[in-house]
């Protein structure tokens, strides 16, 4: 057991600053961002992601940092201390995280892993899209019929279930100590190496030849028919949820181990700026290769672009193949920057769960992390099937079409109109003593601007799935991994929500002495 007076905290800004930009920094922002900027139209998606990072993305990070920083504990307690009704919403953010993301989070670093090792001697060969989905993921149904695949498990990858699970203990080593002294560390040497990676990919890139066509695809041709479609909108505003982490109850965590002292609008500012900074300088890397690789066989850029893990396994090591030098090389970089970049994602997924089970229940951190990672490892084999990818995808559409958004639109009426926004404000801006202070216009947006926007794109995204359906999915393959996974993690959360609390220390600061420079 520890007493919240012996709660961590972080040794520095710096050290909070790289986990949590760790936390928002990921998978997604190389390649995923770079897709659905291409998909909404280049340029034109680059208005409402802007937007969307004016008027939710950075007022919900100040709710989850001013949440957890005045509650001192995670999403679960942070909730309960403002209200017992809204308990089960603090576990739910959690839990959809740590259940909904990381099972297949970890899969993915695994094929990371994977394809570091098949740079060395490029095993992928020249088919590398008939390598991907046949050979290493052994998918042997049609893909074009793609509900007929999610229910063909078929015989477990083993070499992917062994990397798997390599990914968890490395895991599982960073978050047994504490946050300071695991997480914190291993944020300071990943963050850093990560951006260091990205800008040699990107400069390496710029220098190919084709490389400022696939540029131009991405910043500059404008489609602005995709302006006015909802789709567009939803996609820019679910970018910036999953690339922040907002909803996962992350970063209420992170905030939580923060000192008395501490300016948390400038925080949340450079948190921001540097997750969406890093989403579009990582987008130059990748398009710029795909303007190589258009150029190389004399097509437009479209024609070679593809979404999701395709992006990154599939047209991405064709393009290696086409290097005229340096393949082996540029593959092992590539791929080794994603899988940074998975790790110190997944770390704050892990932390986030850890950090509500040892507030309630008090069991020492060591067993909370070795049970969460165990579990884990067993819960992503589902993943290592021939069906992995399928229900991947299924998953994976849920938990940011509805799951993120979900939680961060009951974050802002919670804080809003349960804890009052007035209240958040004044602790904010009583926890700096000097620097960049709050205004009180972020109240106006938590209270109505957030609450309905986030509405009213998820009711555009359940009308599309409605009357559209997803990526050609029956309605049975939706319903068992999507509606029912989301209902599974709403009850583990209410089961925790009504187990009783083993003590509720009061709010306690720890290290009140100790200030980090605004």
């Amino acid at each position: 057991m520890t007493d919240q007076k012996d709660r961590a905290v972080w040794g520095s800004k710096f050290g909070f600053l790289m986990a949590a930009i760790g936390s928002a920094v990921g998978l997604g922002n190389i390649w995923r961002f770079s897709y659905v900027a291409y998909d909404n139209g280049g340029a034109a998606f680059m208005i409402p992601y802007i937007v969307a990072i004016l008027v939710a993305g950075i007022p919900i990070l100040i709710v989850e940092y001013g949440l957890g920083h005045k509650e001192r504990g995670s999403a679960p307690l942070s909730f309960y201390r403002g209200s017992k009704k809204w308990e089960g919403i603090g576990w739910w953010m959690p839990t959809i995280a740590t259940i909904g993301i990381n099972l297949f989070y970890a899969v993915v670093m695994a094929w990371c892993l994977r394809y570091i090792m098949f740079s060395f001697d490029l095993s992928w060969g020249a088919n590398t899209e008939a390598f991907f989905f046949g050979e290493f993921l052994n998918i042997k149904t049609d893909l074009v019929q793609p509900d007929k695949s999610a229910f063909a498990f078929g015989a477990i990858n083993w070499d992917i279930l062994l990397s798997t699970g390599f990914v968890w203990f490395f895991c599982w080593i960073i978050c047994f100590r504490e946050v300071n002294k695991g997480i914190e560390k291993a944020c300071t040497i990943f963050m850093p190496l990560l951006f260091v990676l990205t800008s040699i990919l990107v400069i390496w890139s710029l220098t190919l030849d084709g490389a400022w066509d696939g540029v131009k695809a991405y910043l500059f041709d404008v489609h602005m028919e995709k302006l006015a479609s909802i789709d567009t909108w939803a996609a820019a505003f679910g970018q910036i949820f999953f690339s922040l982490s907002l909803g996962f109850g992350i970063m209420i965590t992170y905030a939580s181990y923060l000192p008395k002292k501490v300016n948390i609008t400038k925080s949340a500012l450079i948190t921001t700026v540097c997750n969406c900074g890093y989403s579009v300088f990582a987008g130059f890397a990748v398009f710029a290769t795909l303007g190589f690789m258009a150029n190389a066989k004399g097509v437009p850029v479209a024609d070679v672009v593809d979404k999701g893990p395709a992006l990154a396994f599939v047209t991405y090591p064709e393009a290696i193949n086409q290097l005229p030098f340096g393949n082996s090389a540029f593959g092992v970089l590539f791929f080794f920057t994603l899988l940074v970049a998975g790790l110190s994602s997944g770390i704050s997924l892990i932390e986030a769960l850890t950090c509500a089970i040892v507030d309630k229940f008090k069991f020492s951190r060591g067993k909370v992390v070795t049970f969460i990672c165990g579990m884990g490892f067993f819960g992503s084999i589902v993943f290592t099937t021939q069906a992995g990818l399928l229900v991947l995808d299924i998953v994976d559409h849920f938990v940011n079409q509805y799951g993120l958004l979900v939680g961060g639109l009951l974050e802002c009426l919670f804080v809003g109109w349960v804890v009052k926004a007035k209240v958040i404000n004044k602790h904010i801006n009583d926890s700096v003593d000097k620097g960049m202070r709050l205004p009180k216009i972020w109240n106006f947006f938590v209270k109505f601007v957030c609450p309905i926007i986030l509405g009213s794109i998820l009711v555009a995204a359940f009308y599309n799935d409605v009357t559209k359906g997803y990526e050609g999915y029956s309605a049975k393959a939706l319903n068992i991994y999507g509606t029912l996974f989301m209902v599974i993690t709403v009850i583990i959360a209410m089961v925790l929500a009504f187990r009783p609390w083993v003590d509720i220390p009061p709010v306690h600061h720890e290290h009140e002495d100790k200030i980090f420079d605004a």
